[in-house]
């Protein structure tokens, strides 16, 4: 493979898959210098890249925040790297363990190897950190990596093509429609990742289960937002605002609802408007809110609220939506929201937030437990009981305080979701043993005949097993 290129049909997916499994099986143990060469290689060719990823990820959105673009993509991927480059010597070495009465004198040691191609279908809402955040994992691992790249950002793909150009006997990245994702998800990779939607992940699931093939699903689902009765509202909207407004909320991590008490949701609401009038509307930052991604996407928000207001919603507008704003929405908090309604249904993936009120936090947590297991949970709150209280009584993929998001930039800590919204984890040394295979080696003397000595005296190692080991 001369370059990196497009595959579009299952032939030649399948040609592209058996063409890095045969350079993997020429090196199937790459070095640790070799490792960190390709990292390195990838690094250079990121950071001299950015200016394009961002007119790229612009053209794409019709309008993204270069912020949003450095702080989602960019320097996620390159802190990864670093990560990896850091560590990786460490994550290599074969970890000692103990063999135990049984298997003296043996020793016994789990080695990291490599499990060959592999494949990872991306999303269009962070193209380039989705798409090389568990490629740089996989590398790290020693292994090649197939990317399915979404159609709905083909200026982005292009970027990434120039990006990898340096680096295709490693990565190969493809294009294409639905059908091109369901034949990439029906090959036999030694690791698939799915990053997407709960629906279509059921498909994924189901297609590489007839290879048998190790999956990681990061889905999604509605994240819930938590407001005790004496947080400062101020510090409490401004950590769900960075959470709702990088790249206009289309994360899956973004808050998806917001429980506050009942005698708090006034204030709440005065509080997100103005704060985020003042950051997004009354400054002088160049970088103003991304847009929504694609006319599908825009008119399933407008959808949401059209919906909630034949059902009784109130909405609460920053700013109303106007015909000159191209795809942008700007957030909208829907009060006096009923089950009914799609915003608390459907994960929302946009500038919309539903707020509900509570007086007892036990009421909170049975109606977070009632539901499929989100991506997060925040909590705002400096009450270490209340917190503790939430944190032992719900389950979610992951957990940040007095703050949103942000929990999915530690590189030396496990990401995923649990249930509805994922299956596996990624991120830090997580990530390096989840595209490993932990091979266990035992190793006994070549000179001690402790085989002969077990055969042929196997009366008396009966009795001195039973006497040492039975307790």
């Amino acid at each position: 493979m001369n370059e990196t290129k497009s595959v579009e049909n299952k032939d030649s997916l399948r040609a592209t898959l058996e063409s890095l499994r045969d350079s993997y099986n020429q090196q199937p143990y790459p070095s640790y210098r070799d490792r960190i060469d390709l990292l390195n290689t990838l690094k250079a060719s990121l950071i001299r890249n950015e200016k394009q990823i961002y007119e790229a990820l612009k053209k794409d959105y019709g309008y993204r925040s270069e912020f949003d673009s450095l702080i989602s993509d960019v320097l996620p991927t390159v802190m990864g790297i670093n990560y990896a480059i850091k560590n990786l010597r460490r994550w290599m070495k074969p970890s000692k363990r103990h063999s135990g009465l049984m298997l003296l004198p043996s020793n016994v040691k789990v080695h990291y190897q490599p499990l060959g191609v592999v494949g990872v279908i991306t999303p269009w809402n962070f193209p380039f950190f989705l798409a090389l955040g568990p490629a740089v994992q996989a590398l790290a691992a020693g292994n090649r990596v197939m990317i399915k790249m979404s159609e709905f950002t083909p200026n982005a793909n292009q970027a990434l093509r120039a990006v990898l150009k340096d680096l295709s006997e490693h990565i190969v990245i493809c294009e294409g429609e639905s059908e091109v994702g369901a034949a990439f998800s029906s090959l036999p990779f030694d690791h698939l990742v799915f990053t997407g939607s709960t629906a279509v992940a059921r498909h994924v699931a189901s297609a590489a289960a007839k290879n048998l093939t190790p999956i990681t699903l990061e889905l999604g689902g509605k994240s819930p937002t938590i407001i005790d009765d004496t947080i400062d509202m101020a510090i409490a909207v401004d950590a769900i605002i960075v959470g709702k407004s990088v790249n206009s909320g289309q994360i899956c991590v973004a808050p998806d609802y917001v429980f506050v008490p009942e005698n708090r949701k006034e204030a709440f609401i005065k509080t997100f408007i103005q704060r985020y009038s003042e950051y997004h509307l009354n400054s002088n930052n160049q970088n103003t809110q991304t847009h929504i991604v694609s006319k599908r996407q825009y008119d399933r928000l407008l959808g949401f609220l059209d919906d909630a207001k034949q059902k009784g919603a109130n909405i609460h507008s920053v700013k109303p939506i106007e015909n000159d704003q191209g795809r942008r929405v700007y957030p909208h908090l829907v009060t006096e929201v009923s089950q009914e309604m799609k915003v608390l249904q459907e994960e929302i993936f946009g500038s919309i937030l539903p707020v509900m009120t509570y007086r007892n936090i036990e009421e909170v947590i049975e109606y977070i437990n009632e539901r499929p297991r989100p991506l997060a949970l925040y909590i705002m709150s400096s009450q270490d009981l209340f917190i503790e209280n939430i944190l032992k009584n719900t389950h979610s993929g992951g957990v940040s305080i007095n703050d949103s998001a942000m929990h999915v930039m530690a590189d030396d800590a496990p990401f995923g979701g649990i249930g509805h919204s994922g299956m596996g984890q990624y991120h830090g040394h997580e990530g390096f043993q989840t595209f490993s295979k932990a091979r266990t080696v035992l190793r006994s003397s070549s000179w001690l005949p402790k085989n002969r000595i077990i055969l042929k005296h196997r009366d008396f190692v009966f009795r001195a097993l039973r006497t040492l080991m039975l307790r």
